[in-house]
């Protein structure tokens, strides 16, 4: 079941159903409050005199929920009351406002419950791999008071809890088994008459000090969140001039949702930071290579979230080594996790490094923002981080050793450390996995383009001219041995990667296109890439596939071998743009605004691969997180192309 509401607030999340309940869903897409990775209300159901309400108008809008709910009725015997519910989310706090309307001339009488419990999951319990943690003695015990109840979960040293206050005060009885309680109100109505209530349910997520105090009123915290958008998306005004409407409204859409997708980190100071988390319900915390893109497709409009992402990642840079995460000295960091499963080192998460291309990316970014704002003063705080981030690919990430970025499965955690990081994407044409020390293509260009841009950097800002020098031969080099190793006659492309034999890996897959915005190939080859990918086997009409149909390793629905991701034909079609392909970067434009148009103005995560049909829309991803980090900054990035056309 897909939660039809979700609210999003400062790293927390509640998805509800079309009610406002929560049934304690598992799988793709689980319902429940969840704070640091856990699920802090696994039940939250609404009755009114024993029986669940009918929903009139189910919850809507994107800062708190609000829906309308009647008794069943009939057009001769029509409900006697109206209840309007409101719910909004504040760092975890949900603040519930329940508006019961008498409909009749006479007083009447109702009983208003609601049914509350959590289970404290870890969310790696939640997802639908079939994985089982030992959670021995992990127990929750409930309390409960005057006002409400206290849900607490205790194991060994991890403590969390739930907290359920109301206002006017509710009885309170337990059920027969288990931690299930139900808050109960006797509401009394006189004709035509309203009565409110109002539930307040606090979370305290393990291994966190307590949330901010928020205002006490759903139409404050309303009030609140709505300023802290606006002021994120107001200011200053798009660049919107000669682009469609279509396309506005996708950039509107995608700084909304970026606002709300931006969460509480820590910079190496110590200074309180909000970067964009990678998307929900899975991914709403600090991923490196996530972040790092979405702030790179903001950077021209929203340059905050890139010095933010910058200087997180900075404070969470590796300085040593520990194979069970991963971390080599200068490595940025792939995933941050706050749970208990990562607390306990049941999962590698909790400060995993598996990417091959985070630390490359994070140079990237640096250069450019110092580039784009004018002020050199970040790329000169983080120069000893810079260092060490280029340190780390010379050494530990492979181009002394082998010349090119690589990395090795890690059997514990990601197979695959490339954005394509599912088991299986780094595939030949027959679908076998690379094995080995896998140097995938796009990596690569990433690396070109830090070592140029760091050269850069340590000509303009950090007064070493020497090693600029130095940083710039070494991606003469790898430019030349790249074309030399990657580039398949045959084909007229590049291959997906080289296996640790250093085989080609010889699927024709998207990667290729990430290599005309890293500037790593010639106009030449760079044109022929980009020409290539806008052919059927790769173009559906809603954008570019992962993988080339054709293929034994297409799917149109696997995650990584056939499907079309949004994010990954932003960075195609800004490439396109650099190397003079205006009219192919307008189609893939298209394509992506209109499949956004039908989805409310807003890209998923993902979208299936199937062939554009007429009179049909964009086929969904049945597992595709939304809103996305990267999926909402995507039409930035177009806009940003579209500009480069307009310039020509």
């Amino acid at each position: 079941m897909t939660a039809p509401q979700l609210l999003v607030h400062a790293g927390t999340f509640a998805a509800l159903s079309g009610g406002g309940d929560i049934s304690g869903t598992r799988g793709a897409s689980p319902d429940g409050l969840f704070v640091r990775d856990a699920r802090h209300l696994s039940h939250w159901r609404l009755t009114v005199d024993g029986t669940e309400p009918t929903v009139l108008v189910p919850a809507y809008g994107d800062e708190g929920a609000a829906a309308v709910l009647t008794a069943a009725a009939t057009r001769d015997e029509p409900s006697p009351w109206t209840l309007h519910r409101r719910q909004a989310l504040f760092h975890g706090r949900l603040t519930e406002n329940l508006r019961l309307s008498n409909n009749t001339a006479r007083e009447i009488v109702v009983i208003v419950a609601i049914d509350a419990d959590a289970d404290f999951a870890d969310q790696f319990e939640l997802r639908s791999d079939r994985r089982i943690y030992d959670k021995a003695g992990a127990h929750v015990t409930v309390s409960d008071s005057v006002d409400g109840t206290r849900f607490a979960y205790h194991r060994e040293e991890w403590e969390a809890d739930t907290t359920v206050t109301a206002d006017p005060q509710p009885a309170v009885t337990p059920a027969s088994r288990g931690t299930l309680r139900t808050l109960a109100w006797r509401v009394r109505l006189s004709p035509h008459g309203t009565a409110e209530i109002t539930v307040r349910v606090i979370a305290h997520a393990g291994g966190a000090d307590p949330s901010p105090v928020g205002p006490p009123d759903v139409r404050s915290v309303l009030a609140l969140i709505r300023r802290e958008r606006d002021d994120f998306t107001d200011e200053p005004p798009l660049p919107v001039r000669d682009v469609s409407d279509d396309l506005v409204r996708a950039c509107e859409r995608g700084l909304r949702d970026l606002a709300r997708l931006r969460v509480p980190a820590v910079g190496p100071d110590g200074e309180d930071l909000l970067i964009p988390g990678a998307g929900v319900p899975w991914f709403l915390t600090l991923f490196g290579r996530d972040s790092l893109l979405t702030s790179h497709f903001a950077l021209p409009y929203r340059p905050g979230l890139a010095e933010a992402t910058l200087r997180a990642l900075a404070a969470t840079q590796a300085t040593e080594h520990d194979a069970a995460r991963i971390a080599q000295p200068g490595k940025i960091v792939h995933e941050i996790r706050h749970g208990e499963l990562a607390h306990f080192r049941q999962v590698p998460y909790g400060r995993y490094y598996g990417s091959v291309d985070s630390t490359p990316l994070f140079l990237t970014l640096l250069h450019a923002h110092a580039e784009r704002t004018g002020d050199p003063s970040l790329a000169r705080r983080l120069e000893s981080h810079a260092r060490a981030a280029v340190g780390w690919m010379f050494v530990d990430g492979g181009l002394d050793e082998r010349g090119y970025l690589t990395y090795e499965a890690d059997t514990h955690g990601l197979l695959n450390q490339n954005w394509k990081d599912s088991e299986g994407a780094v595939c030949f044409t027959d679908g076998t996995q690379a094995t080995g020390s896998i140097a995938v293509a796009e990596a690569q260009g990433y690396a070109y383009d830090a070592l140029r841009r760091s050269a850069q950097l340590a000509r303009t800002v950090w007064d070493d001219p020497s090693w600029a020098d130095e940083l710039d031969a070494h991606a003469t080099i790898l430019r030349e041995r790249f074309h030399a190793d990657f580039w398949m006659p045959e084909q007229n492309f590049y291959a997906l990667a080289l296996d640790g034999a250093g085989r080609q890996v010889d699927a024709l897959a998207s990667d290729a296109g990430h290599l005309l915005w890293s500037g790593i190939l010639d106009d030449v080859h760079a044109q022929a890439v980009g020409r290539r990918l806008l052919e059927p086997d790769f173009f559906t009409g809603w954008g570019i596939r992962t993988l080339a149909a054709g293929q034994d390793p297409h799917h149109p629905l696997s995650y990584h071998r056939g499907s079309i991701w949004p994010h990954d034909n932003a960075v195609i079609t800004l490439g396109l743009a650099r190397h003079g392909l205006h009219a192919e970067a307008a189609t893939v434009t298209a394509a992506l605004v209109e499949a956004a148009a039908h989805h409310g103005d807003r890209l998923p995560e993902v979208i299936a691969g199937h062939t554009r049909q007429e009179d049909e829309g964009p086929v969904p991803y049945p597992h595709a997180c939304s809103p996305q980090a990267w999926a909402a900054a995507t039409p930035l990035a177009l806009l940003t192309a579209a500009g480069a056309r307009a310039e020509t």
